[in-house]
């Protein structure tokens, strides 16, 4: 569970939704460290072959699907191969976690 702003947020409900775009191959939601609301809702997106989904459309695409303390406010795609995963296919979070953070530069 992600807390921001002291509301609770299921990443998998945000996955569910983001998974529904198009253009979305696969994702998966964490929470990073947010000075002002204690974490933010960050997802990893893998795009579909051919694709050239932007963060700001797939963000804009959720403005009416889902509230707003819900969307990401963190979007960074990689390829598939780069999607932390165990032996069984199951997404590492906390391995993702650290990832997403080191590329955005951490806490704001």
């Amino acid at each position: 569970m992600i807390i921001s702003g002291g509301e609770n947020i299921y990443p998998t409900e945000v996955e569910a939704l983001l998974g529904q775009h198009p253009d979305v191959k696969d994702v998966a939601v964490v929470g990073l460290p947010d000075e002002k609301w204690g974490e933010r809702v960050a997802a990893a997106i893998v795009r579909r072959d051919g694709s050239e989904l932007s963060a700001e459309a797939l963000i804009e695409w959720t403005r009416t699907r889902l509230a707003g303390f819900k969307r990401p406010r963190e979007i960074v795609f990689l390829s598939t191969e780069e999607m932390p995963r165990n032996a069984t296919g199951k997404i590492l979070h906390r391995v993702l976690r650290d990832i997403l953070s080191e590329i955005t530069g951490g806490t704001t």
